[in-house]
């Protein structure tokens, strides 16, 4: 387990994620120029994100959203700035394509707890931060078992389980299991939101 964790997983990701941006490209091309227009020029979403060991780095999707604002210049709700094709695209799970990058760069991996925002590093609790042992995901065991649709401390609970226990058999058992959930369009958000609703501490 440790021969995969600490090298053989780094390889898994690099051959994976080239095959996969290269297959992908033409779609990555296609969605970039849809949203593009339906964003009024911002076709990707760029934020800072703790990485392994809570190093900070860029992560990259498509942007689903779009930046507009009510008559005192605060941003929308998320739901009224969806736009139609962000919608389909975040159900779909296409707006994770541009992640590959990242894990290209090795700032991510294909299989770890999911990348959250800078301004939940303070607010975990000392199990909650060995979350961050390992490079996070594209997708992982918390995203399997109810992605966006169960609690925060469930899925916490989730990310510690799997730093214990990466395996290559378990990283493929993922990958499967994401495939059934992206078909299935299952937990993009939790019950009366169209995101996540944020970690607010324990």
């Amino acid at each position: 387990m440790q021969l995969y964790r600490n090298l053989l997983k780094r390889c898994f990701d690099l051959i994976v994620s080239l095959i996969a941006f290269s297959l992908l490209f033409p779609f990555f091309i296609l969605i970039t120029a849809l949203l593009f227009i339906a964003n009024q020029g911002s076709p990707f979403f760029v934020q800072p994100r703790p990485g392994r060991y809570g190093r900070i780095f860029k992560l990259v999707k498509f942007k689903t959203m779009n930046d507009k604002k009510d008559a005192a210049g605060n941003l929308l709700s998320d739901a009224e700035r969806l736009t139609a094709i962000g919608k389909f695209i975040r159900k779909t799970s296409l707006d994770e394509i541009p992640q590959l990058i990242n894990v290209i760069k090795g700032e991510m991996s294909l299989i770890g707890p999911r990348p959250l925002l800078v301004e939940y590093l303070p607010l975990y609790n000392d199990n909650q931060k060995r979350r961050h042992e390992i490079r996070p995901g594209i997708t992982g065991w918390a995203q399997v078992n109810g992605r966006n649709a169960i609690g925060w401390n469930e899925k916490f609970e989730l990310d510690v389980w799997y730093v214990d226990n990466v395996s290559f058999q378990l990283d493929c058992k993922i990958v499967f299991f994401t495939i059934m959930k992206v078909v299935k369009s299952e937990g993009v958000s939790q019950q009366g939101h169209v995101t996540m609703t944020k970690f607010q501490g324990n």
